[in-house]
Order: C-alpha cells, then sequence, then structure tokens
C-alpha cells in the first residue's frame, strides 16, 4: 500500500535541531528512511511558525523562521537526492515515485507571517509553498483559532482572510482549515463553492467520536464531502475518543473508527490521512510511520480495497491535482 500524508511537525524538529536535526534518520515518529520502508508515496511537512515571547516581535521572527526553514529543506534535500525530492503538484509527485524518490512537500502552519500582507502570500508561493493552515492557536491577520468557547469559535474569516484564500486558490495553494474557528471553517467552505475549488482539514477529526473543539462537526464533515474536499486524519489520541484521550494511548482501531465514522458523514472520497508526526506526544500502538502499513491492514477489515487506496493515498493525491500548480 501507497501513503500520502497531509501533515507532519518533523521539519520543526529538524530546523531546531531535536530528535536527530535531520529529516534521514531522526528519533522521532518519522524520517525519510522509514517513509520509504513503509511505502510512503508522499509527506507534506509544515514549517509550524512557533507563538514570539514578545508580541511586538511576532512577524519579523515568524517570517525569519520560515526562511530558516526553507533553507534546512533545502539543506536535507541536497543531503538526501537519493531517497527524496521536493514537489509542487501531483505530476512532480508521480515523476518522483516512478524514480523511486519520496516526494515532499512544503506547508506552513499559521499564516501569521503574512500579516495582513497578500504579497506575501505570493513570495510564500515562489518559495514553494502549496498548502497552507490558516491559523494555529491564536488570532492573526486572516481570522481566529477555533475555540471551545461558542462566541468565539463562530468568528468568521476576516476580510484580509477571505481575499487571502481566494488568492490561494487562485495561485495553487491548497487552503488547511485545521485550527480555524468553526465561522471560518464555514466562509472557506463559501469561498470553495464559489471558486469551484477543494480544501482540506489536513490534520483534524470528528467532533461526535471526540468533544475536541479541533475535531469537525458532522455538519463540516458533509460540507468537506459536497466540495470534494478531505479531511487528513489525526493521529492524536485526544482527538480520536476519550478513552484514547485519558490514555493517552492512540490503537490503530481508533483511527479506523474515524475513518468508518468519516466515510458514513463526508463520503468515501473525503477521507484522507493527516498524521501530525512529531507534533503529537500520544503513545502510538504502531509506534511511528513504519507502521503505516499495519493501519492499512486494518483497514481492509473494514474497507475494499480500492476505498483503503483512496484513504491512503488517492483522495489526498486528487486534491492534491485539484489544486497544486507547479
Amino acid at each position: 500500500m501507497r501513503f500520502i500524508d497531509l501533515h507532519c511537525d518533523t521539519l520543526t524538529s529538524c530546523v531546531y535541531g531535536q530528535k536527530g536535526g535531520h529529516l534521514r534518520k531522526t528519533s522521532g515518529q518519522l524520517d525519510l528512511e522509514r517513509l520509504k520502508q513503509a511505502g510512503a508515496m508522499a509527506q507534506v511537512c509544515a514549517v509550524f511558525i512557533p507563538p514570539p515571547k514578545r508580541p511586538e516581535n511576532a512577524i519579523p521572527q515568524a517570517r525569519a523562521y520560515f526562511s530558516h526553514a526553507c533553507t534546512c529543506l533545502l539543506r536535507e534535500m541536497n543531503a538526501n537526492k537519493d531517497i527524496a525530492a521536493l514537489a509542487y503538484c501531483g505530476d512532480d509527485i508521480r515523476a518522483n515515485d516512478a524514480k523511486g524518490l519520496l516526494s515532499i512537500l512544503l506547508s506552513v502552519e499559521d499564516c501569521a507571517l503574512l500579516d495582513g500582507d497578500r504579497q506575501k502570500i505570493s513570495l510564500l508561493y515562489r518559495r514553494g509553498v502549496r498548502l497552507m493552515t490558516l491559523t494555529w492557536n491564536f488570532e492573526n491577520s486572516l481570522g481566529y483559532p477555533n475555540s471551545p468557547i461558542p462566541a468565539d469559535t463562530a468568528r468568521g474569516l476576516k476580510p484580509f482572510g477571505k481575499e487571502a484564500v481566494a488568492l490561494m486558490q487562485k495561485l495553487g495553494i491548497l487552503v488547511d482549515v485545521s485550527h480555524l474557528s468553526d465561522g471560518g471553517f464555514w466562509d472557506v467552505v463559501e469561498l470553495s463553492k464559489a471558486a469551484h475549488v477543494p480544501f482540506t482539514a489536513s490534520h483534524s477529526c470528528a467532533r461526535a467520536l471526540c468533544q475536541h473543539p479541533r475535531n469537525l462537526t458532522d455538519d463540516m464533515l458533509r460540507a468537506i464531502g459536497e466540495t470534494g474536499s478531505v479531511c487528513g486524519i489525526n493521529f492524536c489520541a485526544g482527538f480520536l475518543s476519550p478513552t484514547a484521550a485519558r490514555t493517552n494511548y492512540t490503537k490503530i482501531e481508533d483511527i479506523v473508527r474515524c475513518a468508518r465514522y468519516l466515510r458514513d458523514k463526508a463520503g468515501i472520497d473525503a477521507v484522507a490521512l493527516g498524521s501530525d508526526f512529531d507534533g503529537i506526544d500520544s503513545k502510538l500502538e504502531f509506534t511511528d510511520c513504519a507502521g503505516l502499513p499495519a493501519l492499512a491492514d486494518a483497514l481492509a477489515f473494514y474497507f475494499p480495497e480500492e476505498e483503503v487506496e483512496k484513504i491512503c493515498w488517492r483522495n489526498a493525491l486528487r486534491v492534491i491535482d485539484e489544486t497544486m500548480k507547479a
């Protein structure tokens, strides 16, 4: 089985020099060697923009951090040409795969570094960014994060947020609503319908299964299905079930249960993987990314082979094809 994973935080660890400081082999949950061992086709690596210690330094720090992360990624790709290559669209993924190479796609988690400047979106696109998670856990120039407080999570995108989403969709950047407020989610739905372009919740789960504000309601899941978008299942125990949350232990059956629920509410074409490897502290039954084949085997008990392929890679590749441009 092949795999495309829509979100990991391994690049952040690499930038900080943690867990080995390199992508080929790390002590974390993911590296290039284990991805290849698992049969991965492509991995989306996020540049997570850490919140500043001093608010007045937020934007310069975010932009400097992003630049440093890009330098790190290019260094790692040059050092590992035998195993991986950058990709900017679906055709790149296929071309790399034909050469036996794992594809790495660049994303940004938290658009705080835009600071209301639409020109920065074009700059990020030219730097290779092909997926953008609009917010993290704090308000930024685009909108607001998810919140357990109804009045707070009801807030939608700001005017610049709507402008930014429209430009991302025009350029060929996949818009990601994970971490976004409920109101912002519905704004993205409307913008996506108008542009006839899908979006993603790259690393989220179902709120009906686990009452975490980062998760999606049934109505949200239906909207993802109706727009041809995808939800990447987050492997974090706290997102999958109350029992998993209490034990901080993710069983394979928890992920399979979520996949079945997403299929029932959003349709099989909306289900994908968004592990959040190296961004979660949960203990995993299958340990790390090398255990992805065990997940595929478990999915095969409940889904026919064609649907397992959709969950593991075909749905993600379809949305990449429909949104990203070389």
